[in-house]
């Protein structure tokens, strides 16, 4: 199964939602907090997510190497090869 990592807002509830997603389908996940993280670990993660494709906003969602913006349950599947 391809790696999956959420990056977050804590407030967020989008990525709230997104993390429910994968709880509920059983797909493991790791959760970045960016809010939480420090000023140069939030830069790499911006530079991470513009590097993806992705224009900044959250959540960002890795999938394997591709991106998604935002609680998209259809391009998770699409990018998961559950579609």
């Amino acid at each position: 199964m391809k790696k999956v990592t959420i990056y977050a807002l804590s407030t967020c509830l989008w990525c709230k939602k997104s993390k429910i997603y994968f709880e509920e389908h059983k797909i493991p996940f790791v959760s970045v907090d960016y809010d939480k993280q420090a000023a140069d670990r939030q830069r790499e993660m911006m530079e991470e997510m513009r590097g993806a494709g992705c224009t900044g906003s959250f959540p960002f969602i890795k999938i394997g190497s591709a991106c998604v913006q935002g609680y998209d349950p259809e391009e998770f599947e699409k990018l998961l090869d559950k579609k």
